[in-house]
């Protein structure tokens, strides 16, 4: 019998004593719906039959993150299943093992610090083959938008946040801990070579697309209470593409989520329900 185990990361607040504005001021990166999008996902795991764990605001350290990651990786085997899901901002950092073809890397911004996408894969390379791995991000993963003025008008006449770790902030933040990001990227490979040696089969449903934002609601992200309506307390039926096409459909061309799978091909895990284990 398969194994489940789920992971569900929630942050309306960050440390301000890492994350700096554009004047260097202290930045807590205050949203509002995170912490119910992690309550509500684990409520889906537990019913699905996932052992969770939930992680929220100064839970979600950097550390407690990836040692949550490596630990399901050591307890799952071939046909078990691990469902990831984080709610926060995303950011960007410049690409420093040039595996980016716009040269910047993508963020998580958990509590201490952001968590690079080269992290992510070689977290992933840790997994045995034929493992499943589903990962729902409800964040933005491009600091482009922000220089958007296309998208900055459609967030204020919405009066909308967006989950978007902000220019000025993505810089200074950048900046005053450059050595400490440099070195993480020196430290793991690239998200190319990473992703070629992959046993296991990642899906990601993000969101947005690169070049949009991930908004912030006052009960739960846009992104989240589509999916959360979709799956109508487990009455969907149909497969996890399908599951990605009936969110996309209900949600407004200027945030479309992304589906993107690396690893290992498994038709049969993208044609099964989601959550399932």
């Amino acid at each position: 019998m398969a194994k489940g185990i789920s992971i569900h990361i929630g942050l309306n607040r960050v440390d301000p004593n890492h994350y700096q504005d554009a004047e260097g001021n202290p930045w807590d990166g205050a949203l509002q719906g995170c912490e119910n999008d992690a309550r509500d996902m684990l409520a889906i795991a537990k019913k699905r039959g996932f052992a969770p764990t939930l992680l929220l605001n100064d839970q979600a350290t950097s550390q407690a993150v990836v040692d949550v990651i490596s630990q399901a990786a050591k307890q799952l085997k071939k046909g078990d299943i691990l469902l990831l899901t984080y709610s926060g901002h995303g950011g960007q950092v410049p690409d420093r093992n040039k595996d980016e073809k716009d040269q910047m890397d993508e963020t998580w911004c958990v509590y201490d610090r952001q968590i690079v996408d080269d992290e992510l894969y070689a977290l992933w390379a840790k997994f045995k083959k034929g493992v499943r791995i589903l990962m729902l991000s409800d964040s933005c993963h491009s600091g482009s938008v922000s220089r958007d003025p296309m998208f900055a008008a459609v967030l204020a006449s919405a009066n909308m946040r967006a989950r978007l770790l902000p220019a000025g902030v993505q810089e200074r933040t950048y900046k005053a801990h450059k050595k400490e990001y440099d070195q993480i990227q020196k430290d793991n490979p690239t998200g190319e070579k990473a992703a070629a040696k992959l046993g296991a089969t990642v899906v990601l449903l993000s969101g947005c697309q690169d070049n949009q934002f991930s908004s912030d609601g006052d009960r739960n992200g846009l992104f989240t209470a589509t999916l959360l309506k979709v799956w109508s307390k487990g009455r969907f039926k149909g497969s996890l593409t399908r599951f990605h096409k009936g969110i996309k459909q209900q949600m407004p061309l200027w945030q479309s989520p992304n589906y993107y799978v690396v690893g290992a091909a498994n038709a049969a895990f993208e044609t099964q329900p989601p959550f399932s284990v």
